[in-house]
């Protein structure tokens, strides 16, 4: 597979445009240092859903990770994984940021030598999912009730039980599982852990 995307079949071809001239090199990752300085989230940027393809080999990720850390971009949410090919990888990553910030990364991502393919699903029909492990205490058979009534609601799953705590797994969007955790919190979360959001674009499009 070579650097611009394409496989030997033909079947990966990039949508990114080519990399910027300007943006300096140091060990294969972008020193990603510009005029306009780090680039800093205020809060109020949208939620982009970015699917990053890349050859899957050590090191991959961590130089992924650095294009963002380097402009101050904090991950909302990153998940990796191999594809149906064993030799690509999938990074998921939900970030907030403006669209002009967001076509500076895609360029920046898609300099690296192991990076296939970078595409942004904001204008993208989706189906996305992600997974939670959630503990709480449930000590008491009337607590245990409402637990489960709850994850009866989600169709969640009760993963685990002992005398002192209950397991659920929730599947779903993320906004699902937030609802799941709110109504939780009433009660004694004692460990959480999510994935982060998957998707794949609805239909025939490839993702």
């Amino acid at each position: 597979m070579n650097n611009n995307g394409n496989s030997s079949s033909g079947t990966v071809v990039s949508n990114v445009p080519p990399q910027s001239p300007d943006v300096l090199m140091q060990n294969g990752v972008p020193t990603i240092i510009s005029a306009a300085g780090v680039n800093v989230m205020s809060g109020d940027e949208k939620l982009h859903t970015i699917s990053i393809l890349v050859e899957n080999r050590p090191g991959v990720l961590a130089r992924v990770a650095h294009v963002f850390a380097r402009r101050g971009f904090n991950l909302e949410s990153l998940a990796v994984s191999r594809t149906e090919d064993h030799t690509v990888s999938r990074i998921t990553v939900v970030v907030a940021g403006d669209d002009a910030a967001f076509t500076q990364i895609g360029n920046q991502l898609f300099k690296l030598i192991d990076v296939i393919k970078v595409i942004d699903h904001t204008r993208d029909n989706l189906v996305g999912r992600e997974l939670a492990l959630i503990k709480v205490r449930a000590d008491n058979a009337q607590t245990r009730a409402e637990i489960a009534q709850i994850a009866q609601l989600f169709k969640a799953k009760v993963v685990d039980t002992t005398t002192e705590t209950l397991m659920l797994e929730v599947v779903g969007r993320g906004d699902k599982v937030d609802a799941v955790q709110k109504l939780l919190d009433q009660y004694e979360i004692l460990e959480l852990v999510r994935t982060g959001i998957i998707v794949l674009n609805r239909g025939e499009k490839q993702t």
